[in-house]
């Protein structure tokens, strides 16, 4: 006999009983008693039951809650509500967008939660499209006052990369809370309007001004605003921030920390990273010494890197050494120059019982390659336990592009061809490599193969900051308003560089055109018209910081050495790559990069 309940008794009767289970099989008796007793009928009670079936770490099993709800004969909007947020959890979060299309074919209404559940599930497999038809829903539904839904709306749109659709939202809401900002600066950040999420945060920093919708800026604010000035290699918004922090107490937060620290270091300002580090507030964590490694390797301080491994690997200092630690300690080896130590840190980690990911093996295959010592690394990827990945066989094309190795190259871009890449990089680096033995006829066949498939080369730029502005510049750009003066400057530089004997770097220039074509072709690369903006836009002691989407070339890192010395500038270049800090005629790199 099946006794009646009261729902708000029976709801926190199963409660109880929920908070005893810790492990799978408990779920599976708390099942059968309340089948037994007839409280799986009452949808509260069951409700819970599903609830914690799909979100208790330790106990919960979601291939078990989809097979209980599919024995209930009629779902209501809480039993499908509680199986979408399980899924929308989960590693497969495009299920719970199939799971809401069948509720929409069911006879049961979706409510707030129904749809909120199902954003995120959109923005974790950025299913944009579908985020934008729910909008729609949202809209015809009245659930659109919902402050809760619209930030998830909003983050759903942002994460999905349709930065206008959130910023629009954002625009329009009556009422936002701190997520709502945190969203949108968050997705601005991580999507290709950096600027904008700067500008963002500052409204927020500077105040409301009358407008209540303004929030303060939190640990989460911060971190997108970092994010942002990282990106650009914004030195002073970085400032700015950090200040922001200080003052607020928000160094106390290691994450917030650890978000300083690599911001510093990605705007090429290692020793004031290194500052942070040592003075942390709160306990670091193993993230925050792998970030400070990380950023000594690609400023090219090897033993500075090197010596905070060997404070971990020393069981004093720091945490042990984990794998990212291992790949860190080898980009430092690999910007450093330091071979032999890097491949005995390689061979240390079967001995520490530290696992090789394709990164390793990718670390090791550049650091040989950088050193010429291309049968090595090219038996290094033969012996690899795992398939080795596409970018390994580009590395050894770059390598064999850097030392002419034609032989080689040709293996490498054999083995990308067969794996199906057609990246732009991978014919270009082929077609540098002819182009370096006046081979025209072979560059001009892997020029037809990237229009047949439609590959297009990827233009290089350059980004620099001016008080607090970002400008950006092409190759041979005459877009700025003062491109004149700035042209004058490099005329300027040419002459005087060139009386210092020096001679430009033609085989950089990988055409078949004249001479005197190519020296033209050299004198407007991206990084030479940022650095000579920057020589007419600051004072004749600050450092002149510039970012570059692509490698530096060759010809633009001896022009910038002897700038350097000749206007006794220290110039600060970020590549694809790594950093080059240029002062008193000479790099960091030591010319090994």
């Amino acid at each position: 006999m099946v006794t009646t309940y009261n729902s708000n008794w029976s709801m926190a009767y199963v409660e109880s009983l929920l908070h005893k289970c810790t492990t799978f099989s408990h779920i599976k008796q708390l099942h059968a008693h309340i089948i037994l007793t007839g409280l799986f009928h009452l949808y509260h009670s069951r409700s819970k039951f599903l609830d914690f079936c799909t979100t208790s770490s330790a106990a919960g099993n979601l291939p078990y809650a989809a097979a209980v709800f599919r024995c209930i004969a009629l779902p209501l909007t809480n039993d499908w509500n509680a199986i979408i947020r399980g899924h929308a959890q989960s590693h497969y979060p495009i299920n719970a967008i199939t799971c809401y299309l069948s509720m929409s074919r069911a006879p049961c209404n979706p409510d707030a939660l129904t749809f909120s559940f199902f954003l995120k599930a959109c923005a974790r497999a950025l299913a944009g499209t579908e985020a934008f038809q729910m909008h729609a829903r949202v809209l015809k539904s009245g659930c659109d006052a919902d402050v809760l839904l619209q930030t998830t709306l909003l983050d759903s749109y942002a994460k999905c990369g349709d930065l206008n659709n959130a910023r629009k939202l954002f625009d329009e809401m009556s009422k936002r809370d701190i997520a709502s900002w945190n969203a949108l600066i968050s997705g601005l950040a991580q999507g290709n309007r950096p600027y904008e999420a700067l500008k963002l945060f500052n409204k927020m920093r500077e105040g409301n001004n009358g407008d209540r919708s303004v929030m303060m800026p939190n640990e989460v604010t911060v971190l997108g605003a970092l994010s942002a000035c990282s990106q650009l290699g914004a030195i002073k918004e970085g400032d700015k921030v950090y200040d922001y922090i200080k003052r607020n107490c928000l160094d106390e937060n290691v994450i917030v920390c650890n978000a300083v620290i690599d911001m510093y270091a990605k705007c090429g300002l290692v020793e004031q990273a290194y500052s942070v580090f040592q003075g942390m507030r709160c306990s670091r964590s193993i993230i925050t010494w792998n970030t400070m490694i990380m950023a000594f390797a690609m400023d090219g301080d090897g033993m500075k890197a090197l010596y905070l491994y060997n404070c971990m690997a020393g069981g004093g200092a720091g945490p042990t050494p984990d794998d990212v630690t291992y790949l860190a300690a080898l980009c430092a080896c690999n910007h450093a120059g330091m071979v032999d130590e890097g491949v005995r840190l390689f061979n240390l980690m079967d001995k520490d019982g530290v696992s090789k990911n394709v990164k390793h093996y990718g670390s090791v295959v550049d650091l040989l390659g950088r050193a010429g010592r291309l049968n090595e690394a090219f038996k290094i990827i033969e012996s690899m336990p795992v398939f080795p990945d596409v970018v390994l066989w580009q590395t050894l094309l770059g390598a064999s592009k850097t030392y002419g190795n034609v032989e080689m190259a040709e293996k490498a871009s054999r083995k990308l061809v067969e794996m199906g890449s057609s990246t732009c990089g991978d014919f270009v680096l082929l077609s540098n490599v002819y182009a370096a033995h006046e081979r025209w006829n072979d560059v001009g066949r892997v020029r037809e193969v990237m229009k047949t498939r439609d590959v297009k080369k990827v233009p290089g730029f350059s980004y620099t900051e001016m008080n607090g502005v970002i400008y950006q510049f092409f190759n041979g750009d005459k877009s700025h308003p003062n491109w004149k003066e700035i042209y004058r400057k490099l005329e300027e530089i040419s002459f005087r560089i060139r009386e210092f004997g020096y001679e430009p770097e033609t085989s950089y220039v990988l055409h078949d055109i004249g001479h005197e074509e190519k020296e033209n072709a050299l004198s407007y690369h991206s990084e030479k018209l940022a650095m000579a903006f920057g020589l007419i836009s600051t004072d004749d002691r600050s450092p002149i910081n510039i970012n570059k989407n692509l490698r530096i070339c060759g010809d633009c890192h001896v022009v910038i050495k002897l700038v350097s010395k000749l206007y006794d500038r220290e110039i600060i270049v970020r590549d694809r790559t790594r950093f080059h800090r240029f002062k008193e005629g000479s790099c960091s790199c030591r010319d090994y990069w």
